[in-house]
């Protein structure tokens, strides 16, 4: 470039001796034209120009300007700068966001430098931008921000409201803009008031609680930012608050028997009020006998004596709502009926007809082994107490009797031209439906209740529950009638279920079969593993369920009318009510038509609790239980039931033990008598049930293992308890024993289960413990033993885990469900109860999810043997609720104060999967037609609970009425002492698994939790203990300060009757009280009790001598008298008030209308009622129980 190269001021450059120019290190600033120049003082000559070019060595791009964030207004321009070096020279490019190309804008361009240019900047331009710098060697990049400053826009905007007073409201209003814009709230321009009414949440919601009138006006939501403000306004109306109002009022009425009658009841309001029913305090449903129209007015179809009350009608809407009462009054005219003719053979034949079928059922059940699960079901679930079988008898006599007048009735109105329809309440006089009582054995088995004796009933509770409500002693006792939420649904108002004539439409619909609703919506084979609890939380509800409710079963397996067995003839003759299979079903290829069931026995004349039975109630089932928490699983709700399960011999209290294992620790004893439903396979060990306090104990392995550790805990405390009393009876330590082992199942259950079950928002609507109520009625209801506590199916898994010390499977492995059932030698030979034990609370339960409700092991396996259809008891629990009368799932909604579904989609809120609602809409038509069971077992969990809303509704008004009514509830002041309250608030289920386990030493200190082993899990040394010295007895005057001294500690003789009770010994010798005072007041017992002057602490020699002495003879003359009494309580005769004599299954009558029998050394009297005479001025006949007419010639025959 005719520049001369200086080779002074570059190192580089050398000019040889040749004239050569050599370039060390060559640069691209070398490249160019270069020429060769000769001179001298003559002159200068160049060569030709030659060029060098320069060849660099590849490198990666390397940016020169990083893109920066950039701020901008909308409508302006914005560019973000970007170049970069390398060899080749990269090449730029831009994405914006998650790497997407730029859009086709011509708007945005790229400068010839790489810079991205945006013109006439918006909203959506803001975001990030991404500079790619590539060539061959590497693609390098850096990001930007573009942030587009813009005036607040709204992106939710509050709408105009309209509440009530009273009410909280919530204006939702959200805005975006850059900054990010304030939101901000004005009422008519100026501030919001200052009160913790008014409220701006963080999302930028206006909340106003507990609406008043004076807060109706306008408000403006305000979105402020830096670059301006947006305002938006809205309008609160404010309703005040009124309730509904009576259109139409009912008034007292008296109606004639056996007619319909219709009340009126009509109301207004805004919202529209929804009209409701109540009688003597339940609520009135929709069936065959009652029917609320439209318009709210109540119609009760063949009004019997059973009707009569008072009738309240409720008007409810958002608002408020009002109520208005009337009486119903029944006259019932003294005339004959069409049906009294027939009424002595239709009793012959109903008595006769049962009977047979009942002797038939006996024979089949226990003569031989089960041979289906049809005689498996039968025999677990047959009443095993004498009592429960003669009531539930004497029911199935009266409706029988009552079935067989009707069809004799109709067999007579054939050639009725008019179609005349006879009801149940006009069918028979009162006086023969009080004859029909006597005759059944209905009114010879009600209990007369004797709460007298104080002592007892102050401090422990009967076996069957009576004298627990003082002021209503058979509230909550055994053999009782369940109680009610909502009247029964029956297809004829009186015993017909829903759904027993398949072409009846309910609703303009016909109830699915259950078996197709449990295929369709119920089974499933997937299992969603629960992440919180054990499968303990199961096995702990199915185990409390066994101490409250339990069915009584129809006595028979076959139908009444000709004896053949129900599941041969797939009828619905009583008792028989078939489950039928579905025409696609699986079980059809089986050649199946039906599955196995029978109906409940009634309560005879369904409830009736008064001697003169004149009218007919619709039909009610008997719980065997009582329905108190009370440990009756373990001890049997009955006397006789406790008798079978206690160790008399041994008078320590004790109950019944079997064999001892190797662990040194003994299982349930046998039950004895005829094959059992546990010797049902002639190929697997020969060994029978279990005898425990509840007949279902064998069901399942899981259920037995927890039955054997209770039956151990009895023990274990009984046994401590006599140590620390020995002068205390074996009647005493079983009753205290008993006593505290209830209250550990009470404070396990609503301390550490229920917690869980029902959550934190359960609890709140359970409430606080506040006392003891007597008003409030612990009976169990039907809704929940048939439908609501049934939910715990859906948290069963389908193996039963066994798991060995390190928690790892036994040998024999686990075991699916369907072996486990029934099979109490798999204890005996594989391992006893401590590998279960810890598969219950070492392995997580079933988790409820809507979708898999109960695992097919109990929808296509249960009770499973060879050639059999085995049951379903998804439709089980479905039949069972329709068997029962319970009203459909719609019906309880309104109860808890849900809305009101009148079509599927209204479900929603509640039913929140789609796929459910359809199949739902599939199978029922319509929402008013939804069986209880089923709905409830669909709802959405509410959160941190395992119950969906109306579950929960149903079950925490259960648990609180068990809880409240309970007059023995453990936490009661007076039921416990405070020091013994608090040992017992120790008192975990992780304790009891230790304490009886066979050899478990580590478990979580809560058993329902899941834990990972082994630092989950802590030493059994670690768990808290009850302890027992808190029921020690003590003196009242302890010669030594601060030292314990107990009875026991001075007086170790035979253990004193005085610790006894009248209902555990009847007969207590007066000579035997007073030799026990006269070594109370011994000199022994004066120096102990008394201050003594002397200066030895030790008595005399002569003194201890004289004392021994007496000491000989006292015991002596105890025991004569011990002798005597046993003597007189070995004898089996029987001694009367005026001291006469009667043999064993001796009857007498005290007087006409009372008839005795001896049995075992007891007398039971029996009173005969009379019905109603049918004149005008009856006559008492010497001799005779009731007076007669002698004008009238009335055939009356003695029950």
């Amino acid at each position: 470039h005719s520049n001369e190269l200086s080779m002074k001021e570059d190192s580089r450059l050398n000019l040889l001796d040749d004239g050569t120019l050599m370039i060390q290190n060559t640069q691209e600033t070398d490249q160019g034209i270069y020429q060769c120049m000769a001179k001298n003082v003559a002159g200068e000559v160049k060569t030709q120009e030659v060029t060098l070019r320069y060849f660099e060595s590849p490198a990666r791009p390397s940016f020169v300007i990083h893109p920066q964030n950039t701020e901008v207004l909308v409508g302006e321009s914005v560019t973000l700068e970007c170049s970069a070096a390398g060899h080749p020279q990269p090449r730029i490019t831009w994405t914006k966001g998650d790497r997407t190309p730029l859009p086709s804008d011509p708007r945005i361009t790229i400068t010839p430098s790489g810079g991205l240019y945006i013109q006439n900047v918006k909203q959506e331009d803001s975001g990030e931008y991404t500079c790619f710098a590539t060539n061959s060697i590497d693609n390098i990049h850096a990001t930007a921000y573009i942030i587009v400053q813009a005036l607040p826009q709204f992106t939710v905007t509050p709408q105009d409201k309209t509440v009530i007073e009273g009410q909280t409201v919530d204006f939702p209003c959200e805005a975006q803009g850059y900054p990010q814009p304030v939101i901000a709230w004005t009422k008519g321009g100026g501030q919001l008031s200052v009160d913790r009414r008014h409220l701006v949440l963080s999302s930028g919601t206006l909340r106003i609680s507990r609406v008043a009138l004076h807060d109706q006006g306008q408000y403006e939501c305000q979105a402020v930012n830096i670059i301006g403000s947006q305002q938006i306004v809205v309008y609160l109306t404010v309703q005040p608050r009124v309730t509904p109002v009576f259109a139409s009022v009912p008034s007292d009425m008296t109606v004639e028997v056996g007619t319909n009658v219709q009340i009126p009841c009509s109301a207004q309001g805004e919202p529209e009020p929804v009209i409701t029913w109540n009688k003597d305090g339940v609520q009135v449903t929709e069936s065959g006998k009652f029917h609320v129209s439209p318009e709210g007015f109540l119609t009760i179809r063949d009004v019997g004596t059973a009707d009569e009350g008072r009738y309240e009608c409720v008007a409810r809407n958002t608002i408020g709502y009002s109520s208005v009462s009337m009486v119903l009054s029944v006259n019932v005219p003294n005339v004959s009926r069409n049906g009294d003719p027939f009424v002595q053979t239709s009793i012959v034949e109903a008595i006769a007809t049962v009977d047979r079928a009942i002797n038939s059922t006996r024979t089949h059940l226990f003569d031989s082994r089960p041979r289906s699960p049809n005689d498996l079901l039968a025999l677990f679930r047959y009443p095993r107490d004498p009592y429960t079988v003669e009531q539930a008898r004497a029911g199935e006599i009266f409706e029988r009797t009552l079935q067989l007048i009707q069809d004799h009735v109709q067999d007579g109105l054939m050639v009725d031209l008019n179609g005349t329809s006879y009801h149940y309440n006009d069918l028979v006089s009162p006086q023969y439906l009080n004859l029909i009582a006597n005759l059944s054995g209905c009114t010879a088995h009600r209990r007369v209740n004797n709460c007298s004796d104080m002592c007892f009933h102050q401090k422990y509770r009967t076996h069957d529950g009576t004298c627990n409500n003082l002021q209503h002693p058979m509230w909550g006792a055994s053999l009782t009638a369940f109680e009610r939420l909502l009247k029964s649904v029956y297809e004829n108002g009186f015993n017909l279920p829903r759904g027993i004539e398949p072409r009846r439409l309910s609703n303009g619909y016909a109830l699915p079969m259950p078996r197709l609703v449990s295929t369709t919506l119920i089974g499933t084979e997937t299992i969603t593993p629960d992440d919180q609890y054990t499968h303990m939380l199961m096995q702990w509800g199915q185990f409390l369920d066994h101490d409250l409710d339990l069915t009584v079963a129809a006595l028979s397996e076959a139908r009444f009318s000709d004896g053949q067995h129900c599941s041969s003839v797939c009828t619905n003759d009583p008792p028989c009510f078939s489950i039928m299979i579905p025409p696609n079903d699986p079980r059809v290829r089986n050649g199946a038509r039906c599955m196995f069931f029978v109906r409940s026995s009634p309560v005879c004349g369904s409830g009736m609790t008064s001697l003169l039975m004149n009218s007919v109630y619709p039909r009610e089932q008997i719980n065997q239980l009582t329905s108190y928490i009370d440990a009756s699983n373990v001890y049997g709700s009955s006397d006789h039931e406790a008798l079978e399960i206690r160790d008399l011999a041994s008078q320590r209290g004790l109950l019944r033990q079997g064999i001892v294992q190797r662990s040194g620790k003994p299982l349930l004893p046998f039950a004895t008598g005829p094959p059992t439903e546990c010797m049902r396979d002639e190929n697997e060990s020969p060994i029978p049930c279990f005898l425990a306090g509840d007949q279902r104990s064998n069901e399942q392995l899981g259920l037995t293992s927890i039955h054997t550790l209770w039956f151990r805990e009895h023990n274990r405390i009984a046994t401590e308890l006599l140590k620390l009393n020995p002068h205390w009876d074996g009647d005493t330590i079983y009753h205290e024993t008993r006593k505290i082992v209830g209250a550990e199942m009470q404070h396990i259950t609503f301390s550490h289960w229920l917690p869980k079950i029902f959550g934190e928002v359960g609890m709140k609507m359970l409430g606080e413990y506040k006392g003891y109520d007597p008003s409030v009625n612990s009976g169990i209801t039907n809704e929940f033993a048939t439908a609501a506590f049934r939910f715990g199916h859906t948290l069963i898994n389908a193996f039963l885990y066994r798991l060995d010390e390190n928690f790892e499977p036994i040998p024999q492995g686990h075991l699916p469900l369907h072996k486990a059932f029934f099979s109490p030698f798999r204890i005996v030979n594989e391992g006893g109860i401590d590998p279960l034990l810890r598969g219950l609370f070492g392995v997580a339960g079933k988790m409820r999810v809507p979708s898999q409700l109960l695992n097919t092991e109990l929808t296509e396996r249960l009770f499973s043997m060879a050639r059999t259809v085995a049951l379903d008891l998804a439709a089980m629990n479905i039949q069972r609720g329709r068997d029962h009368g319970i009203p459909p799932y719609h019906d309880f909604r309104v109860y808890c104060n849900l809305s009101s579904a009148q079509t599927f989609e209204d479900l929603k809120n509640e039913i929140k999967n789609p796929e459910i609602r359809e199949k739902l809409s599939r199978l029922y038509g319509s929402p008013l037609n939804i069986d209880l069971f089923p709905a409830l077992m669909v709802e959405d969990l509410v959160p941190g609970s395992r119950l969906g809303p109306t579950l929960m509704c149903l079950l925490s008004t259960q648990f609180r009425r068990i809880r409240d009514g309970d007059r023995l509830w453990y936490e009661n002041p007076g039921v416990f002492t405070p020091a013994q309250l608090t040992q017992i608030k120790q008192t975990s289920l992780a304790r009891v698994l230790c304490d009886n386990g066979d050899n478990i030493t580590r478990v979580q200190h809560d058993v329902f939790k899941v834990a990972e082993f082994p630092h989950g899990y802590s030493s059994c040394e670690d768990i808290p203990k009850l302890d027992l010295r808190m029921w020690q007895d003590c003196c009242e005057d302890c010669r030594t300060r601060g030292q314990f001294n107990a009875f026991s500690y001075h007086f170790r003789g035979r253990r004193s009757l005085d610790y006894s009770f009248q209902e555990d010994k009847p007969l207590k010798n007066m000579k035997i009280s007073k030799a026990v005072s006269s070594v109370k007041q011994s000199k022994y017992f004066r120096n102990a009790t008394s201050t003594s002057k002397e200066n030895s602490n030790m008595p005399a020699v002569n003194d201890f001598k004289e004392f021994v002495l007496e000491m000989q003879k006292t015991i002596s003359s105890l025991r004569n008298q011990i002798k005597k009494l046993e003597s007189r309580l070995s004898k089996t005769d029987c001694t009367d008030e005026k001291g006469k004599s009667y043999a064993s299954n001796e009857t007498w009558k005290r007087d006409p209308c009372t008839v005795c029998e001896c049995k075992v050394g007891q007398i039971t009297c029996f009173v005969e009622s009379c019905p109603p005479a049918d004149c005008e001025a009856p006559v008492k006949v010497k001799g005779d129980c009731c007076p007669v007419c002698l004008k009238q010639n009335i055939n009356r025959k003695e029950p």
